[in-house]
């Protein structure tokens, strides 16, 4: 690739690897990316709009270059008409922008406007943002000391395709 790596250039699981090498560890950032990636609208309009930024850094486990959703573009863009979406679509959206770059939303508002699958993958990405899917079962011997047991999974999973 000649030039500076652009998101355009890059099939969506590839920007989707991308967007999650550069979120690993932080929990409410790969939410924030699962959630645009699951919801099946949000890539590709962020990538058609400009608004996710590549990097390419050697230190990369698997050598492929890094992505981040570019936040503070996207009321402008929003705005502009830039990118669109129906009514849940941009609470989806909304969400996404609260877990991973901490903008401010109305739960009341945001809950209310979701249909049954965008309430699914919301609930699945508040429940990866706080790690349940690395808790573990509290077994306490005869004495009564706490120990780490199995691992129980997510609270919430996310959906799986059909």
């Amino acid at each position: 690739m000649i030039g500076e790596p652009r998101a355009a250039d890059l099939d969506l699981v590839d920007l989707e690897s991308a967007l999650l090498r550069a979120a690993v560890g932080d929990y409410a950032a790969e939410a924030a990316v699962l959630l645009l990636a699951n919801s099946g609208h949000w890539l590709p309009q962020l990538q058609a709009a400009g608004l996710i930024a590549i990097a390419l850094d050697g230190d990369a486990a698997d050598g492929g270059p890094w992505a981040a959703v570019q936040w503070g573009e996207l009321d402008g863009a929003l705005r502009r008409g830039t990118v669109t979406g129906t009514g849940g679509q941009l609470r989806v959206l909304r969400a996404a922008a609260s877990l991973a770059d901490g903008q401010a939303v109305d739960l009341a508002d945001l809950t209310a406007g979701l249909d049954r699958d965008e309430l699914t993958l919301l609930l699945a990405a508040v429940s990866h943002a706080a790690g349940s899917h690395e808790h573990h079962v509290v077994v306490r011997d005869a004495e009564g000391v706490p120990h780490v047991g199995a691992l129980l999974g997510p609270v919430v999973a996310w959906p799986t395709a059909e």
